[in-house]
């Protein structure tokens, strides 16, 4: 029997999707083929339109395929139902988007605990996992501000934090250290290392920053929606 730490969390098979735009066909993914193991730290890197972002969207159940088949921690997407995709959304799976998605009436801590609100965790314990994890992303004193009273990397350091508070298996990152400047992205990168490596968190990146590329442990290269080449 294999481990647990060797079971795929991620299994896709034949995946295509197109896109209408000015009644022109975009073929986004054009495919694709691909296992991700439990644990993994892997970053999805290629040119802007080959296909990273609409790739992590279809894993998070936040867009559907036209064809093909995918499976989430042993689950077949394709058979979910809306109620049952925001379900592994809220309980399985973390993101972080490139646009933060933050909610603007709410605080830095608020943001953060609204995950945790939804999971149903008593109110001392949100309190104490939020705070814990802002001041471990270094915005102990931003906690009570509001997303338009901080700047694009706080937010942004924000949107990480909500996406690992709750320990979700998995995270989805879109573009995640985009808007920082390298010293603040190199400690996001740390703080995301050493929650994958010491709860088995599985990370997968999309991403043209050469540091996320360096850091993972696995590079997966898109071109045109077509995997083009896999580095480990």
């Amino acid at each position: 029997m294999k481990k647990r730490e060797h079971e795929n969390v991620i299994e896709i098979s034949g995946l295509f999707k197109d896109y209408l735009s000015g009644g022109i066909t975009v073929h986004a993914l054009n495919g694709i083929d691909l296992q991700v193991k439990k644990g993994e730290f892997t970053a999805i890197a290629g040119p802007s339109g080959s296909g990273k972002t609409t790739l992590l969207n279809i894993i998070g159940g936040i867009d559907r395929p036209g064809s093909g088949e995918v499976r989430v921690t042993g689950v077949n997407l394709n058979m979910m139902k809306e109620r049952e995709l925001s379900d592994l959304r809220l309980n399985r799976i973390g993101f972080i988007f490139q646009a933060y998605n933050l909610i603007p009436v709410l605080t830095a801590i608020e943001n953060v605990e609204y995950i945790l609100l939804l999971q149903g965790v008593d109110k001392e314990e949100r309190r104490v996992r939020s705070e814990s994890i802002l001041r471990a992303v270094g915005l102990e004193k931003e906690m009570n501000r509001r997303p338009a009273e901080i700047s694009g990397g706080q937010q942004q350091r924000v949107a990480v934090a909500r996406a690992i508070v709750s320990k979700p298996e998995i995270i989805l990152a879109d573009e995640p250290t985009a808007n920082l400047d390298q010293k603040t992205g190199a400690s996001l990168l740390d703080l995301m290392k050493k929650l994958n490596e010491e709860i088995g968190t599985t990370f997968i990146f999309s991403t043209h920053d050469r540091m996320v590329m360096k850091s993972a442990r696995r590079l997966i290269n898109l071109c045109d929606g077509t995997i083009v080449s896999r580095v480990k």
